[in-house]
Order: C-alpha cells, then sequence, then structure tokens
C-alpha cells in the first residue's frame, strides 16, 4: 500500500495465447532512487490462480524507479508440455525449429512518484509481450 512518501506495485499476467491467466510465474520486484543508482532487490512474490501479484514489497522511501522482473520461461515449459500431451498442432509454439522459450525472462522498468499506486499489467505470449499502466 502506498504512503505519501512511498509508492505501491502490482501486476498481473494474462497469457494471450490462451486467453486465461498465467499462473505460478515468479515475479521479482527491485527499486533505486535515481538512473545511476545501483538496483536493489526487494523481494518477490509469485502471481496466483487469476494470474495476480498482490503482495509485492512496497518500494521504500525515495524510490524514483522500480523493476519488475518476471520468470516466464519456466511457466511456457509447462505449457509446451501440457499442450505436447492435450494435442499435437501445428501452431507457432509447437514449431520444431527455434528455442522452446523465445523470452525467458521479462524485465519492465518503470518510474514512480511517492503517494501513487501503479498497476502494471503484462501481456504475455510465447513470441511477444506488452505491457501498460493499468489501474
Amino acid at each position: 500500500m502506498s504512503t505519501s512518501t512511498t509508492a505501491s506495485v502490482s501486476t498481473h499476467i494474462l497469457d494471450t495465447s490462451i486467453g486465461r491467466p498465467a499462473a505460478g510465474v515468479a515475479v521479482h520486484l527491485s527499486a533505486r532512487p535515481g538512473g545511476d543508482a545501483d538496483w536493489v532487490a526487494l523481494g518477490g512474490s509469485a502471481t496466483d490462480a487469476d494470474g495476480r501479484c498482490k503482495d509485492l514489497p512496497t518500494p521504500p522511501v525515495g524510490t524514483t524507479q522500480v523493476r519488475l522482473d518476471f520468470a516466464v520461461e519456466p511457466y511456457f515449459r509447462e505449457q509446451s508440455a501440457n499442450q505436447q500431451a492435450d494435442a499435437q498442432q501445428d501452431a507457432p509454439a509447437n514449431r520444431d525449429s527455434g528455442p522452446a522459450v523465445f523470452f525467458p525472462e521479462v524485465a519492465i522498468t518503470f518510474a514512480v512518484v511517492p503517494g501513487e499506486h501503479y498497476h502494471v499489467p503484462l501481456l504475455l505470449n510465447p513470441f511477444g509481450y506488452s505491457v501498460y499502466r493499468g489501474s
């Protein structure tokens, strides 16, 4: 929860390739007090069954930049294994060429100001992603 001297951050992930939340994705939060400062790891969580990560640590006073690191490779490896077990289809995720996971991790860096809440959804598929500031 944000205060007048801190910001707060939440996120969720939608796997757009299946139209469902991405559950079980590890998410780590880091912060720094400016572009020249070193990142400080604050901790993390994992997305719940609804793809939401509501219990991320609160950035410390003085934070101006936050980074969310999403470990998506284990999620996609599990999805790939489930798809192969269900049925073989000629979908892009099941092609034999190239790496099994194109983006093994996604790192999103954004600016924050004290007193604001930042909800940063990740729209994810095996070959792309997009993010935006949600509400």
